[in-house]
């Protein structure tokens, strides 16, 4: 390393050139890397998602969802399948393990469910697979005077769209809460009867009148001519002037009208609204999409107001932008303070200059590699940057320090900067290299933690490899500059310190005595300290859900749905309000449907409103909504809460009914559970008509209700553009089962009433069927505190495992508490895998085993500053404090490398007492010096806002803070008495003068 400060030193302006460079570099690839709120993180499952409108839950379990499931047993790297079927909807879950490309996967499952065979009224299956770069960019809503006509829907379907999917960095632009139009033929059952037409004439109505056929090429007029046959159905006219049979057309006996999907509601800020989700590509930048679009808005209301008014009802580049200039700040802050601290110790403007310079240049350096890397600017390369940026000037203290320290013996000239760098460039280099190989083993991590970590240790090992070429390269060469004119002060030895770790050398057994009884006791208290999920909260966003029975009539929950959607709009808090019910097709893109008596709202709160007050003002308006669900709470646009599961396993559906009925009384009212439901607590009446075989034929009874009871389609034609089925209205209105019982049904033996031949049968049956790995299953789901996951996890363990659980069920705890296990038990396995290395680069650096024991010493001495800290903030333990105590393992050796390295040194001369004396006492400042320069960048992270779901967070930094500042104290003196107790024999001979 030695050579790097020579060359530096015989090439001065191409050094000054290339600092120059890498901060021009730095400037424009912060100013060209794409910026987003996260990396492109994938979801390992994929859904599969079939609507048939009309289905009830068992028949669609039985026909959609269970060929689905058989479809996907044999698929590769699947670890289990998870379906949920209600009335209408099938949705199949796929999971597949973290190291299946998921790319690869979706084409897999698009394969297999190729060969599977829908009824015939289930519309195209969609299926998805989530990544973090589908979070969309912007939601526009487009609002409306009054409702959408079917010109205004044109208009934005075939001028407005196209604008917004136009816009350079748009990957794709949706058109949410179109309602999908229907062309409904109402019949006239006495015209019919007197004209003596059956209902089944109507169905072929269609047949053959609405295509385009080519017939082949024939000669005419001596050429070669092509010959088309052309039939067109594309008015209502046209098809009312069809002809059923000769001489009776279509408008004789039946009215045709067009119906739209009213089980659908979007409005925005309390109007009727479409909205346009936008999702930006792969490499563009969210922050430069946002502008355009809210520039794309401008244009689009000075040409389509005040019809048709647009406005960024939603925009995640402003998240993007206010974490970038959030991180940004802390990185300055933190750059700031750890500045002010060599200032104190040093108190040399000239020093701390010099020192100060490796912040920019290490950043300008880390941000170039970033981006050549194909990374781009977030949360989490920006903490990572946050949490470094303490650590940047680590390397050049040391040297700067060195330097000034033999400036007050020799005198400052270029021999002493070469000679100073020389005698600490090991300790520096192989500081560093362990803390960046702490981050190497992030490869045993799995799942989407491992996409989260990627980014974060290459920023981490990027900025921290910047640093030490900044200081054996540019830092001796600005000392040998600006300290040209300097007179240093005498050295002073530490004369207290000194002599206290003399006493410490003489009396071992009091500070190992000590280290181990504050060991035992920090253990301990980890175990009894909560352990928290990672919190994706943000008070800024404000979420709502207002669900009733899957029996409530939909016209009901739509009023009410409107009235609270009105209550919220005259509130003073919200600044945007999205409410949508209902599902659509674009709901299937992304995986996710809801049930139609499910309403969602998603509040958009103003800059510096207080969303307890708002939440407090929608709860207390419970009372108006009886017989539903009022939920409310902070969000993310991340996606949802913390839930907790419990699923119930067995063969009976009875039985797992009352298993999660106990289930549900017995976790009801733990401390932190918010809000429990299972699929299994609503369901829906279903009437069953058993029919006696010897009466009639099952199947003959179900045609015939089929075409009395529900639409029949017939066909499809071209409606202004557009595909749009055509259906026979229902010819029979049933109120009640007596009228029912009452049907007319043809049978061998001729026209009989139902209740003749079957009987009718009222049964309640689950609004919602869950199978995985096609054994039935029910679900109870608990939203919780994130901050009281171990706690409240404990807790339902106590309480489940207390229960008398009917015979054949089994029970199995999931959601939260499993995935923190899985991530915490990854954390780990890096941890350990983190020491082993640290522990071989020490052995190459000191070629000695025993020497790198004593420095491992102060990872247990870390453990007790970290969980300290833990308990005296009141912090839980997250997967961001385990990130914080990963770190740990790279930053608390360095301080002993550092006073090792010089020990190592001064044994070619001393004795083992008196080297380490000397040692420790040379060292102490820069060990300090380090040290508080760390922690007080972490300041702005302990005290600074964190972004929802950001590894950076103040667990992090209280576990860095807590744990740097008890090692470095201890390993003042630990490290000397661990040492010489090692070397405990030659140490004693040679104080008795015997070597």
């Amino acid at each position: 390393m030695t050579r790097i400060t020579k060359w530096a030193f015989h090439n001065k302006a191409a050094i000054g050139l290339i600092v120059a460079l890498v901060l021009v570099f730095g400037v424009v690839s912060y100013l060209s890397m794409p910026k987003e709120f996260l990396p492109s993180i994938d979801q390992p499952q994929v859904t599969v998602t079939v609507f048939d409108q009309g289905m009830d839950t068992q028949t669609m379990s039985d026909q959609v969802t269970s060929p689905i499931e058989q479809a996907m047993a044999t698929l590769k790297g699947k670890t289990d399948v998870l379906s949920t079927t209600s009335a209408g909807v099938s949705s199949v879950q796929i999971g597949f393990d973290a190291s299946t490309s998921m790319k690869d996967a979706k084409a897999e499952v698009q394969d297999a469910f190729s060969n599977v065979t829908l009824p015939t009224g289930a519309e195209k299956p969609y299926v998805a697979q989530l990544n973090t770069s589908m979070i969309p960019v912007a939601d526009v809503a487009l609002t409306f005077p009054s409702a959408v006509t079917q010109d205004q829907l044109k208009t934005v379907k075939s001028d407005i769209l196209p604008l917004f999917q136009g816009i350079p960095g748009v990957a794709m632009a949706s058109l949410y809460g179109e309602k999908t139009n229907q062309v409904l033929i109402q019949l006239n059952k006495t015209k019919l009867a007197q004209l003596h037409i059956p209902v089944q004439a109507l169905t072929g109505i269609l047949q053959g009148k609405n295509l385009t056929t080519s017939i082949g090429d024939q000669t005419i007029d001596n050429q070669i001519t092509s010959l088309q046959v052309v039939g067109k159905i594309d008015t209502i006219q046209s098809l009312e002037d069809s002809y059923v049979v000769p001489g009776v057309q279509l408008k004789d006996v039946a009215t045709v009208q067009v119906a739209s999907n009213d089980q659908l509601l979007t409005r925005v800020n309390g109007k009727d609204a479409l909205v346009l989700i936008i999702t930006k590509g792969a490499n563009a930048n969210a922050v430069t999409v946002g502008e355009k679009i809210q520039q794309m808005v401008t244009q689009v209301n000075s040409k389509f107001g005040p019809t048709i008014q647009s406005t960024v009802a939603f925009a995640t580049s402003d998240q993007v932008v206010n974490a970038v200039n959030s991180m940004t700040r802390e990185v300055l802050l933190g750059a700031l303070f750890a500045t002010i601290v060599i200032l104190l110790f040093l108190r040399s403007l000239r020093i701390t200059l010099v020192t100060a310079v490796s912040i920019p240049l290490s950043l300008g350096l880390t941000l170039f590699l970033l981006n050549r890397s194909g990374i781009t600017l977030n949360i989490l390369t920006l903490g990572a940057i946050a949490v470094a940026v303490g650590r940047l000037v680590d390397d050049s203290i040391v040297v700067i320090e060195n330097i000034y320290r033999k400036s007050q013996i020799d005198g400052i000239q270029n021999t002493t900067m070469i000679e100073a760098t020389r005698e600490v460039a090991a300790a520096i280099t192989s500081s560093t290299l362990t803390t960046v190989a702490v981050f190497l083993p992030m490869g045993l991590v799995q799942g989407s933690l491992r996409q989260m970590l990627l980014p974060f240790a290459l920023s981490v090992a990027y900025s921290l490899l910047s640093s030490l070429l900044v200081a054996l390269a540019v830092v001796p060469i600005m000392s040998a500059g600006l300290l040209k004119k300097l007179k240093p002060q005498p050295h002073r030895r530490p004369e207290r310190y000194i002599r206290f770790l003399t006493w410490s050398l003489n009396h071992k057994w009091v500070p190992l005595l000590t280290a181990v009884v504050i060991f035992v006791g920090s253990v301990g208290a980890y175990v009894s300290l909560p352990k928290a999920a990672l919190d994706t909260s943000n008070s800024s966003i404000v979420q709502v859900t207002l669900i009733y029975p899957s029996n409530t009539p939909f016209e009901k929950v739509k009023t009410n749905t409107i009235a609270l959607d009105t209550f919220m709009s005259q509130q003073s808090g919200p600044k945007t309000l999205i409410t949508m019910l209902g599902s659509s097709t674009q709901d299937a893109k992304f995986g996710k449907v809801q049930p139609p008596t499910e309403a969602s709202f998603t509040i958009v709160m103003k800059t510096g409103a207080n969303a307890d007050t708002f939440i407090k003002a929608v709860q207390g308006q419970k009372v108006n909504y009886p017989g539903a669900d009022l939920s409310v709470s902070t969000g993310s646009f991340m996606g949802g809460g913390t839930a907790q599961t419990i699923d119930l396993f067995g063969k009976d559906p009875q039985t797992l009914q009352t298993a999660a009925k106990q289930v549900m009384d017995a976790v009801q009212g733990i401390d932190g559970v918010q809000k429990v439901t299972s699929n299994v607590s609503d369901t829906k009446p279903m009437y069953q008509i058993v029919v006696n075989p010897e009466k009639a034929n099952p199947q003959d009874i179900s045609m015939a209700l089929s075409s009395m009871l529900n639409p029949i389609p017939i066909g499809s034609m071209k409606l202004q553009g557009n595909d749009t089925p055509v259906l026979i209205a229902s010819t029979t209105d049933v109120q009640s089962a007596t009228e029912l019982s009452t049907l007319d049904v043809a049978t061998k033996t001729g026209v009989v009433t139902l209740g003749s031949v079957a009987t009718v049968q009222k049964l309640d049956t689950p609004a919602t069927i869950l199978r995985k790995n096609g054994n039935l299953f029910v679900q109870v789901s608990m939203s919780i505190d994130p901050k009281k996951l171990s706690v409240i996890t404990k807790d339902v363990q106590q309480k489940t495992t207390a229960l008398h659980l009917p015979s054949g069920v089994t029970l199995n705890l999931g959601g939260a508490s499993s995935d923190q296990a899985s991530q915490f038990g990854d954390l780990f396995k890096t941890m350990l895998a983190s020491i082993g290395l640290v522990y071989l680069i020490m052995v190459i650096t000191f070629k000695k085993l025993r020497t790198p024991l004593a420095i491992l010493f102060t990872l247990p001495l870390a453990a007790v500053g970290a969980i300290l800290g833990l308990m005296v903030t009141r912090t839980p333990i997250d997967v961001s404090a385990m990130i914080g105590a990963l770190m740990l393992i790279g930053v608390v050796v360095t301080n002993a490398i550092v006073l090792l390295d010089r020990v190592k040194q001064n044994e070619e001369t001393m004795t083992i007492r008196e080297s380490l004396i000397e040692g420790a006492a040379t060292r102490v400042r820069p060990i300090l010096m380090t040290a508080v320069a760390t922690v007080f960048a972490m300041l702005p992270l302990l005290f600074g806002n964190q972004e929802a779901g950001s590894l950076v967070s103040k667990s992090l930094a209280v576990v860095v803070i807590g744990g740097l500042t008890i090692a470095t104290l201890l390993t003042l003196v630990m490290i000397p008495v661990m040492y010489e107790l090692m070397h405990f024999r030659l140490s004693r001979k040679q104080r008795r003068g015997l070597v």
